[in-house]
């Protein structure tokens, strides 16, 4: 028998759901890729992606190349672009996995040039161009001497001209606006050449950002690409954990470490088998809560690297919980991003810092899903 921390069940029917819906949005004339980087922002890429592929994802975005050359095992026949572009000495790793670089410098394509010289063939590119974020992507001095120099690109087959909107989920902000003029007015350049700039936010602010090929991330996994807005997507996870120990505080004690909170009355509190350890960040210590059958049970103290306390005060006792029952941490009551603002963060990190302790459970998978064909 294996025990673990909690369970993380994740349900892979909402995921392809989630994609259909955001392809469904930009049209048949666009087409619709997945950002599977971070292990699928920290949900398992061998489980996630051939999901995706079964609801029809054929481009994958990772962040690095190692994350690429694994992903090519799960996925031998997609085509996978690496944003963090070309590392420099491991250049032939990517022609043998058959990876795209999303090429960020001139630099690199020189590097990738030199290559396809060597190899006799022309190497497949994403070309990203800076229109703000200023971290990755040509900027405007590299992009004139590509544009004045006709064999700046020799032996480079660019598949997509891409940018990246710096605040596309600020609904007040007028900086994708911004960045498409900007990028616009070079993209024009390259004539046939795809475009590609939205991601989840940008999916749903302006068809105009559309263009040839959205790159959805957070959307897919159940993350509010409109915060300002009820989510429109389908919650792809569900996190628990089980009761360790049911104790009683009398009034004045304190729990956890340091002792940051001091009980002014008498108090039940669960000992929770989570830490930060498990990715419950320790900043919800003191702010977050966790649910049972509705009732929410705050965080009291110190989250420690394994275990947590919470305050049962507000629960009828005759309901428990008791040793051995799971509390809700993320789930109907109180999604990933619901925890992302208790503890002054975004939904990405929540999903990111997942532990590997958990006994991972997914739901409704398809067996045509393990061969992608």
């Amino acid at each position: 028998m294996t025990a673990h921390s909690g369970t993380l069940t994740i349900d892979l029917a909402a995921l392809r759901e989630n994609y259909l819906k955001l392809k469904n949005i930009v049209g048949a004339s666009c087409e619709t890729a997945a950002v599977v980087k971070a292990n699928a922002y920290g949900l398992g890429v061998q489980q996630m992606t051939p999901a995706l592929w079964q609801a029809g994802a054929r481009a994958f975005f990772v962040a690095l190349l190692e994350e690429g050359i694994e992903l090519r095992k799960t996925l031998p026949e997609a085509r996978i672009a690496v944003l963090n572009g070309l590392i420099r000495g491991a250049e032939k790793e990517y022609a043998a996995s058959n990876l795209i670089p999303v090429i960020n410098t001139l630099t690199e394509i020189k590097a990738y040039q030199a290559l396809a010289k060597e190899l006799g063939k022309k190497l497949p590119a994403f070309l990203h161009i800076d229109t703000g974020m200023n971290r990755l992507g040509l900027e405007d001095h590299e992009i004139k001497e590509i544009l004045q120099n006709p064999q700046a690109t020799e032996g480079i087959n660019i598949l997509c001209i891409m940018s990246h909107f710096t605040s596309s989920e600020e609904r007040e902000s007028d900086s994708c606006a911004r960045q498409y003029e900007a990028f616009s007015a070079v993209s024009m350049n390259f004539p046939g050449i795809p475009r590609s700039f939205c991601n989840s936010s940008g999916i749903f602010r302006d068809s105009t950002y559309h263009m040839d090929l959205v790159r959805p991330g957070m959307a897919l996994y159940g993350l509010n690409p409109t915060p300002d807005q009820k989510n429109p997507m389908h919650p792809v996870i569900k996190l628990e954990a089980p009761v360790m120990q049911i104790r009683t505080a009398q009034k004045g004690d304190t729990c956890g470490y340091n002792e940051t909170y001091r009980f002014n009355e008498e108090a039940r509190l669960a000992v929770v088998s989570i830490g930060y350890a498990d990715g419950l960040l320790r900043s919800l210590s003191n702010t977050g809560s966790l649910f049972w059958k509705g009732h929410a049970l705050p965080i009291r103290g110190r989250i420690s690297m394994d275990l947590t306390i919470c305050d049962l005060s507000g629960v009828p006792e005759n309901i428990g919980p008791l040793p051995g029952d799971h509390l809700e941490i993320i789930g109907p009551h109180q999604s990933a991003d619901m925890v992302a603002c208790a503890a002054k963060t975004i939904g990405y990190e929540i999903l990111t810092s997942l532990g590997s302790r958990y006994a991972r459970l997914y739901k409704n998978e398809r067996t045509q899903e393990k061969k992608p064909a």
